[in-house]
């Protein structure tokens, strides 16, 4: 008898099949980019992401952005100046360091994230109607894990 593992129980986290790495990664960026293509409004994805990030975030400065976003501060200098004109976001003065700006969300912005939001869930949610139960219930129980790794700093 052989007491060795065999098949999945082989695999260690770091040994991970390169195949089901590759399947995993495709089926991902798949189904957000079906979730991005449902926006609401005429948003960039580099501007939309800014938008979620603020209003997560709270108020912040443009270079704590940026380097959250992973960008450089001339690219989020354009792109949320696009987001100030458009009335999505406001840029004051920051009380703690008179040379920089804070931005914050306003309430067309948080609009704009709400119908976002409501969107991309139904598209999502369409997709999950047409999965049996037993699917869904996978699904559930692999929740935990993605969220695990959507959280992970590279």
């Amino acid at each position: 008898m052989n007491a060795e593992p065999t098949g999945a129980a082989a695999s260690s986290p770091s040994q991970a099949d390169p195949q089901e790495i590759a399947r995993l990664r495709v089926a991902i960026g798949r189904l957000h980019r079906r979730m991005v293509q449902h926006t609401a409004g005429d948003l960039t994805f580099s501007q939309t992401s800014a938008l979620v990030a603020v209003d997560k975030l709270g108020p912040i400065r443009l270079g704590e952005l940026a380097a959250r976003e992973r960008v450089a501060a001339p690219s989020m200098t354009r792109t949320v100046s696009g987001l100030v004109e458009a009335g999505l976001l406001h840029r004051a003065g920051d009380p703690q360091d008179g040379r920089s700006y804070l931005l914050s969300i306003t309430e067309q912005g948080r609009g704009f994230i709400e119908a976002l939001r409501t969107e991309r869930s139904a598209v999502l949610a369409a997709g999950i109607a047409q999965l049996g139960e037993e699917e869904i219930a996978i699904l559930r129980k692999a929740l935990p894990v993605l969220e695990h790794l959507a959280e992970q700093e590279s």
